[in-house]
């Protein structure tokens, strides 16, 4: 302890568990019921999806872009040691970026909350594709747990998933 009784900051206790937030705004999707199978069955690692309400996806956590596809349907991010894949839509791949644009460059450093790619949903529902926002932790199995803890209507800034160490 240190004067006053104040912890020092190197005796201050680090975090158990790190939360990431809503990439978009709209329903909550588990992610058994995300509607491609390599995610709802965990081959990317643990997920969760959005049914997005508006057409802008954000940074769940502070971190840096570490993959960008050229499709824009889809970006990687790093932080902390976590892995993160967000995914727009199911077989958007297919649009071959036409109704995305991305805001971000490879290596660029983000802060949660800030905007990452943004899609044109009708576009996307017009060639017959889903929307859903889909986020996953690739390298879940370095982790005790990824959970999701949200249900309903999320918004960025609103916890969705909570990795423990």
């Amino acid at each position: 302890m240190g004067l006053f009784g104040f912890l020092k900051a190197k005796d201050a206790p680090q975090p158990e568990a790190v939360t990431l937030d809503a990439p978009a705004k709209g329903e909550f999707v588990p992610m058994s019921q995300v509607p491609d199978e390599v995610f709802s069955q965990g081959i990317m690692g643990v997920c969760c999806g959005v049914t997005p309400s508006e057409g802008s996806v954000y940074a769940p956590v502070d971190g840096v872009i570490s993959q960008l596809t050229d499709t824009l349907h889809a970006v990687g991010m790093e932080a902390n040691g976590i892995e993160i894949l967000i995914h727009v839509g199911v077989d958007t791949v297919e649009m071959g970026g036409d109704g995305f644009s991305n805001a971000v460059q490879m290596g660029q450093q983000v802060k949660k909350g800030d905007l990452l790619l943004t899609m044109d949903l009708e576009k996307i529902r017009a060639a017959g594709y889903a929307d859903t926002v889909i986020m996953a932790v690739t390298n879940s199995s370095d982790f005790s747990d990824v959970a999701a803890v949200a249900s309903g209507t999320v918004s960025p800034g609103e916890a969705v998933l909570r990795i423990s160490k």
